[in-house]
């Protein structure tokens, strides 16, 4: 399946003033090519409404009197409908095409239809008239579709795969407003969905996220440096970068969504991290060398960092090597954002080591290198830090002692966070899916389907909705006592939508009895059809024996449903309806001059009709339908009484040559890797995903609820989740070994390398504690954040390495000292770029806006590795390497 198998746009047409065939004909012929001319548009498809045919509702008892069938009735009206070429002739110069043209096209033309040309006592003819009602009706249909308490006709509007649903939508909506002074009067054309404004609505938020944290950020460094043009030239980084991030997603085939723009966001603070560690180098190296070798110094100053700023921002760059892996819906939703990310950090990279220096080269005068007077906050802060770090060192075993209760409190913080799979947002819509007990009416379940809708448009949050009955949302048909309704919230001020979702649910239980429901946003729903996984919890029950496969399913459904937090369970036993079975007695037909075969095309033809012919009204074909006149409502008794024409003319009952069997409706038949199951599914509310499949394998463990030979598997999103987040901790897996690897590869040296792998693994314990603070499930996005620090967190601790190996290598200083002055030197860098980053991604934590709950978790998770980023590389590094490089210095 592709994530476009539902609308991306959708419309109803109702009226007070013209009936349903004539909206269905307005929808069908003229809305439905006006729409399908639009760049992007993959179909659209008409639902609801009623096509017209002319009916021929044939009167037994004359028909018999007549000594006529129905076959005789059908093959008299195909034989008067004709439009045949019959062929060609040659009049001197001129060619002539001969056509038979007797077609019928009014009542009346009908009417007159001659059955017989010598059928009664007097000779005369009989005609159509004579035997049946001929009117105008339209075609049986076992659907129903509303639309804000109305009759209507639904318009779905589907995009190309990779069409830009947005561009898609505007040009949509010009032409219906170009096509609205054509419309019929009495019609009223409504949009009841419309995905652009989610995406737009998540754009937006997204856009503003980073505005907000490139201001953020901006202030940060301002309030460091003291110092706009160099502030200037760190923030006027971040549009040149993602400038050129968008051009290269161009080339991808990749353009705006919430994904590419949440990874966009997310890369803000990298990005700015990078130009801040590159100008603070060179201005510290311009303020050494003095106002006489200003120019000179600023690209040698430069070209001394290439190899720290190229190791730091390969150790980010390597883990989302992995990610181009992932599969499934996990690598479709976040392959995207990786590569966004991976792109922005990549042009940073680039734009930082060829720009800056040449901005700084033209812009700076040596007096923006003078050292500007430290306010108190940072003295105070300089003048603590060389005594902590002084006693770090003198006694590293505490500090160790010291990074206990991160690892504590990280591990009690991991037995506290639920898990989910995806993040949920409010989309501002959602779909309820319902089902009547199985052989329902149509006319009854749309009956209490009307109590629901007064429901729905009772709650102060609904804009608008649509519903179908024998059909679903995604143009499917379903049996006539199943569908779904898509409900439109309320743009700006309303309650959250699991709120609503909550009060519509409760309602219905109390007040309509005998329906079943599920409510989910569309998202989830899509995410369920995608992965044939219809919802979060699915509980596959095996047994070779179906009536203890049945019973036990029910049992299970009852006990997983007094479980906090289950809601919408299904037993999972879907039977057919009730039917009537007719046991034709060969014996018996053969007495009366008929197979079996003869005599159930005849029932056919009674009880549903056929279409004797067609002709042309315009763009539409028009049918004539023959059947029996009152033949779709009748008892068991009536239809043993139904009169059959034998091939010798003479008449007799269906119940002479058949049994009539009452059959209950059998279950549907389910099975997985070839044995036979049901699955009992539900949904959860108010609940994380982990806790609650906890609680219900708890409740399976029940040793008297599974009888001897059934067993069960756990599949839904819970599955999903599984495979998940297996795919992704292979991913974690392989960019810790990338980045030791690439540690490796720098330094040469085993304990270097450990201990500043060290300081990413710490800070991913901390993911775990700013989680359980904010309430936040871990999920993918969460996973992907964790797996973002390693390569973060690494980047930092490679410049304090790089500082570190300088100060000892080319200015030859003791060890010791150069372990406390390589923490002085990059205590500002390190400061500002870590609150920088926390500043730029705030937003994005705080999910402001619509869509932007997508990257929370993944925002929540950076910024807590972030924070114990500085205490760990500033202070538990070094005394690492004191520890480990005793011998051996760097």
């Amino acid at each position: 399946m592709d994530p476009t198998v539902f609308p991306v746009l959708a419309y109803s047409l109702t009226s007070t003033r013209q009936s349903l065939s004539a909206l269905h004909d307005l929808a069908q012929f003229q809305m439905r090519p006006l729409l399908s001319s639009v760049e992007g548009v993959a179909r659209v498809e008409v639902t609801g409404g009623a096509q017209d045919e002319f009916e021929v509702a044939v009167d037994p008892a004359r028909l018999a009197a007549y000594k006529l069938s129905l076959a005789d009735v059908s093959k008299a009206i195909g034989a008067s409908n004709v439009l045949m070429a019959n062929g060609r002739i040659e009049d001197h110069d001129k060619l002539y095409l001969v056509v038979t043209n007797s077609t019928i096209t009014q009542l009346d033309e009908l009417r007159n239809v001659v059955v017989s040309a010598n059928g009664n006592a007097n000779g005369a003819q009989i005609r159509l008239g004579d035997v049946a009602a001929v009117s105008r009706g339209v075609v049986p249909q076992w659907m129903r579709v509303t639309a804000d308490g109305q009759d209507a006709v639904l318009l779905n509007v589907y995009q190309q795969p990779g069409a830009n649903s947005v561009a898609m939508a505007r040009a949509i909506r010009a032409k219906i407003a170009a096509f609205e002074p054509q419309m019929p009067a009495g019609v009223h054309l409504s949009n009841w969905y419309d995905q652009s404004e989610l995406v737009i609505a998540s754009a937006t938020s997204v856009r503003d996220a980073i505005m907000i944290g490139i201001v953020l950020a901006a202030l940060t460094l301002f309030f460091f440096l003291r110092n706009w043009k160099i502030t200037a030239i760190a923030v006027a980084l971040v549009p040149v970068v993602m400038a050129a991030t968008i051009l290269l997603l161009d080339v991808f085939g990749m353009g705006f969504n919430i994904m590419t723009l949440g990874g966009m966001a997310a890369a803000v603070g990298l990005v700015i991290d990078d130009a801040i560690v590159m100008i603070e180098h060179i201005v510290r190296r311009m303020r050494e060398a003095g106002a006489r070798a200003f120019h000179g110094r600023v690209m040698a100053a430069a070209l001394e960092f290439t190899r720290p700023l190229a190791g730091s921002s390969a150790a980010t760059l390597i883990i989302f090597v992995p990610l181009a892996f992932l599969s499934g819906v996990t690598g479709a939703f976040f392959k995207s954002l990786s590569l966004t990310m991976a792109s922005a950090l990549f042009i940073s990279f680039l734009v930082t080591w060829l720009a800056v220096p040449i901005l700084c080269d033209h812009w700076l005068k040596p007096k923006d290198a003078e050292e500007h007077q430290e306010t108190r906050f940072a003295a105070w802060l300089n003048r603590r830090y060389a005594v902590t770090v002084g006693r770090v060192i003198a006694r590293p075993p505490l500090v160790l002692l010291g990074v206990m209760p991160l690892i504590v409190i990280a591990a009690f913080a991991f037995t506290r966070v639920g898990s989910g799979f995806m993040p949920s947002m409010d989309e501002g819509g959602f779909v309820l899916d319902y089902h009547t007990q199985p052989g329902t009416s149509i006319t009854e379940t749309d009956r209490l389907m009307k109590q629901i809708e007064q429901i729905v448009r009772a709650n102060p949050n609904v804009a608008t909705y649509s519903r179908r009955t024998g059909a679903g949302l995604g143009g499917d048909l379903n049996e006539p006592n199943k569908g779904d309704f898509f409900v439109r919230l309320k743009s700006g001020k309303r309650e959250p939508i699991d709120a609503v979702m909550e009060e519509i649910r409760s309602q219905i239980d109390m007040q309509v009895p005998g329906v079943s429901i599920e409510l989910a946003q569309l998202m989830e729903d899509l995410i369920g059809d995608l992965t044939a996984v219809p919802q979060p919890v699915q509980i596959k029950i095996f047994s070779d024996d179906p009536r203890t496969l049945d019973t036990t399913a029910r049992k299970v459904a009852a006990r997983i449903g007094r479980i906090q937090g289950i809601v919408d369970v299904n037993d999972g036993i879907n039977p057919a309806g009730d039917a009537i079975e007719l046991h034709i007695l060969p014996a018996a037909a053969a007495a009366e001059g008929m197979d079996p075969q003869a005599i159930a095309q005849a029932v056919t033809d009674m009880l549903e009709g056929n279409v004797a012919t067609q002709f042309q009204s315009g763009p539409k074909t028009v049918g004539v339908r023959v059947r029996v006149n009152g033949a779709r409502q009748m008892t068991d008794t009536q239809l043993g009484q139904l009169q059959i024409r034998a091939p010798d003319g003479h008449l007799f009952a269906l119940k002479r040559v058949a049994d009539r069997v009452s059959v209950t409706g059998q279950p549907e038949i389910s099975r997985s890797s070839l044995k036979r199951m049901v699955a009992v599914t539900a949904r959860i509310d108010g609940r994380d995903l982990g806790s609650t499949i906890a609680d219900v394998q708890k409740a399976l463990g029940d040793a008297n609820l599974l009888p001897s030979g059934v067993y069960y598997e756990l599949g839904g999103l819970y599955q999903q989740q599984q495979i998940a987040f297996k795919g992704l901790l292979t991913v974690f897996g392989a960019a810790i070994a990338l980045v030791f690897g690439l540690l490796l590869f720098l330094y040469e040296r085993l304990r270097v390398a450990l201990a500043v792998l060290a300081m990413p693994l710490l800070a991913a314990g901390a993911v775990f504690i700013g989680l359980w603070i904010t309430g936040i499930e871990l999920n993918i996005s969460a996973m992907m954040g964790m797996t973002m620090i390693i390569g973060i967190v690494t980047e930092v601790a490679i410049f304090y390495v790089s500082e570190l190996q300088a100060l000892v290598r080319d200015d030859e200083m003791p060890f010791d000292d150069a372990l406390q002055a390589a923490g002085r030197n990059r205590l500002r860098p390190i400061a500002m770029t870590t609150i920088a980053a926390i500043l730029a991604l705030l937003p994005l934590a705080f999910a402001l806006g619509q869509g932007s709950a997508m990257q929370q978790p993944l925002a929540i998770a950076i910024i807590s590795g972030l924070i114990v980023q500085l205490p760990l590389v500033l202070l538990l590094l070094p005394a690492l390497l004191k520890l480990l490089m005793k011998k051996q210095p760097v």
